[in-house]
């Protein structure tokens, strides 16, 4: 029973951190855009034009 007494204030405590949090995220727009940096990683922008089109052998180019 004095167990409960700390614990329950404790995970009230925590639970209301974790609710702080959540609306702190939701307020500083983190999930404003959530496909935008999925979709940015599938894109295929090479803009310093070394295309990256080979076989994926690029030994000999380290090497040199």
């Amino acid at each position: 029973m004095n167990g409960l007494v700390i614990l329950i204030p404790v995970a009230l405590g925590l639970g209301l951190a974790g609710l702080a949090a959540f609306f702190w995220s939701v307020r500083s727009g983190q999930y404003e855009d959530l496909d935008g940096a999925a979709m940015r990683v599938l894109l295929d922008d090479d803009e310093d034009g070394r295309g990256g089109g080979g076989d994926g052998d690029d030994r000999e180019e380290t090497r040199k």
